[in-house]
């Protein structure tokens, strides 16, 4: 059965990796970015939140069956924090009503292994709070600051996202209208995204010694498409708040026991 997608960070990347694939396999792909895509907008405003909304409920008819909220920024700057967290937030829920005709309802977002890194406590303070005032205005501090505590703004991000998606994935709006909401934690893949941290050897070296990933190390950005292609399929009726590495072993080295 042929099923609406709407997969933002869509021209590049995971995103783009996983629309083809979605494509491939017969289903519609609604792609959102900054260009290139069906919907060209900024999530890191607001005014580019509620565009991405109306468009896609005018491109889609109002009825959707999936969203991988997937756009996200690395930079060790204030606009990530914009982007990688109140961007997909306002991604998952102002689609959400959206996906109230569907048979098979699923939404997921990509978070990541950074998100197993310690965070910055303020900016994560502000953004679970939801106060993107806040969350910019520390997000501009630690850019000021660069070096090691604007390298905190990636991985506070995705941690806190994970964070919402576990503590909201079992709510009425989503389990409770039949929605599984999860994400993914991909470790180091091969994008643009990353291009600058894999560029050299001496570079992903460096990197393997922050995120351990014994099993295959780095890998494309397809391998992430398959899980989100499984995670928003009508097989997948009954994970709900999971966040599911997907990094080569770095959560099990990480974290061993700890999950227990």
């Amino acid at each position: 059965m042929t099923r609406t997608y709407v997969v933002t960070g869509a021209a590049s990347g995971i995103g783009l990796a996983t629309s083809a694939l979605l494509v491939e396999r017969g289903h519609r792909v609604i792609g959102v970015d900054l260009h290139d895509t069906d919907v060209n907008v900024d999530l890191s405003t607001a005014e580019g939140r509620e565009q991405l909304v109306a468009r896609v409920a005018e491109l889609s008819d109002g009825r959707i069956d999936a969203v991988i909220a997937n756009a996200g920024l690395v930079a060790p700057k204030a606009i990530t924090v914009a982007v990688n967290y109140f961007g997909a937030v306002a991604t998952l829920t102002g689609l959400r009503p959206l996906l109230a005709g569907s048979a098979a309802p699923r939404a997921v977002a990509t978070a990541s292994t950074a998100s197993l890194l310690p965070p910055d406590d303020v900016l994560l303070d502000a953004l679970l709070a939801g106060d993107e005032t806040a969350g910019l205005a520390r997000g501009t501090e630690l850019e000021a600051a660069r070096g090691d505590a604007a390298n905190l703004i990636y991985g506070t991000t995705k941690r806190a996202l994970a964070r919402w998606i576990r503590r909201n994935a079992a709510n009425p709006e989503w389990a409770g209208a039949g929605i599984p909401l999860n994400a993914v934690a991909p470790g180091v893949v091969e994008t643009p995204m990353t291009a600058k941290l894999t560029g050299s050897e001496q570079s992903r070296a460096a990197l393997m010694q922050l995120v351990p990933m014994p099993l295959n190390g780095i890998f494309p950005p397809r391998d992430v498409g398959y899980l989100l292609a499984w995670l928003t399929s009508e097989e997948n009726a009954h994970l709900c708040g999971q966040v599911v590495f997907i990094d080569g072993g770095s959560d099990a080295v990480i974290r061993g026991d700890s999950t227990w």
